[in-house]
């Protein structure tokens, strides 16, 4: 089954959290109507940290039932999260590669992007077209399936019930650039 990877960040004090989601190419329009229904009136997107902690409860429960996985890369920030988000960018690209992923889509960070133009560049080789791996910067408020990896990293990383609430959804999680 060919699949799509979206991909934000957090943070949580030494340790930096990038997620994918992966969802496959028959689910999602499915899963961005779902996602864009969980929005209030006039809510442009899904920002779990600036969710009262009532509202994160809901929502992750209806992200429980819509049975999506959401695989996360973290590695120590301490010295540097530019350099975190690498080492976690490059394993996330490697792993897609040996899915035949299709399409991997992250959160825009105005000015940032560029560093993982290059990390995408450097992971998938040479000729990186070779590859079939189409990779482009969405801002998450034009593309849903971006909330799935933010409210994954957030639940994750805040560990206790959060983390509970989210190990439905989490695929695999993998520990990397660790002293």
């Amino acid at each position: 089954m060919a699949v799509q990877a979206f991909v934000d960040e957090s943070r949580r004090k030494d340790t930096y959290f990038l997620a994918a989601a992966l969802v496959g190419l028959s689910d999602l329009v499915r899963l961005r109507t779902a996602l864009r229904s969980l929005l209030f009136p006039g809510q442009r997107e899904l920002h779990f940290q600036r969710e009262t902690p009532q509202r994160r409860k809901s929502i992750l429960s209806r992200v429980v039932e819509l049975e999506v996985r959401v695989d996360l890369y973290h590695a120590d920030c301490r010295r540097s999260e530019e350099a975190a988000r690498r080492t976690c960018l490059i394993r996330l690209v490697d792993d897609l590669l040996d899915v035949d992923a299709r399409r991997l889509v992250l959160d825009s960070r105005p000015g940032r992007d560029q560093h993982d133009i290059r990390t995408i560049r450097d992971a998938s080789g040479k000729r990186p077209r070779d590859s079939g791996l189409l990779y482009e910067h969405f801002d998450s408020a034009l593309e849903p399936l971006l909330w799935l990896a933010d409210i994954a990293a957030w639940s994750y990383g805040a560990g206790g019930d959060w983390s509970r609430r989210v190990a439905p959804v989490i695929g695999s999680v993998i520990r990397l650039d660790w002293p």
